[in-house]
């Protein structure tokens, strides 16, 4: 499990490297609604994919290993205590956006819009995060878990956003 003090761990010691960070996913949901609403099994976080040696270098500093290596799209780090961080390199182009290869379920790079970053709360900490409208658009192209349906239906209260398709459906036919 990832709790409140391993995210805010994990993002200082990236500062402190001078890298770049966005959480994504469950995280990034809490993050910013400024509140812890479950648990979480990871910590997906979002990085410039040329900080990578910066990053291995941070956070192997506090127990974390490669556990699973697909660079250029992903990177799973673990410690000994089974926490894993969920890495997502980007690299930036021109106008901003960021581009994560081969992230999309159709193989196809996947966009982080330069609109998206955005910052968030975990604890007292200000983070950074991504915005609600990329959360939910990365939220997409897979069938949802109920804890995504539950962090989707809270942006969208939250943000004023409509539900895209498949959240926009209740699962139970009701």
């Amino acid at each position: 499990m990832m709790g409140a003090s391993d995210v805010i761990d994990v993002t200082g010691a990236l500062e402190r490297a001078g890298v770049a960070c966005w959480l994504d996913g469950g995280w990034g949901v809490d993050a910013l609604l400024g509140a812890e609403h479950r648990d979480h099994d990871d910590l997906d976080v979002v990085v410039p994919l040329d900080s990578m040696p910066r990053v291995l270098d941070a956070l192997g500093q506090h127990g974390y290993h490669v556990a699973e290596d697909h660079l250029p799209t992903r990177l799973v780090l673990r410690d000994v205590q089974s926490r894993q961080v969920d890495l997502h390199p980007i690299t930036f182009d021109d106008a901003g956006d960021g581009w994560q290869a081969a992230a999309m379920p159709n193989g196809e790079d996947c966009r982080y819009p330069a609109s998206g970053f955005a910052t968030g709360r975990v604890g007292d900490a200000v983070v950074g995060c991504l915005a609600a409208d990329v959360q939910l658009a990365h939220h997409t192209g897979y069938p949802p878990r109920p804890h995504d349906r539950a962090d989707m239906a809270r942006l969208a209260e939250r943000f004023g956003l409509e539900l895209p398709p498949p959240y926009d459906v209740d699962p139970s036919g009701a």
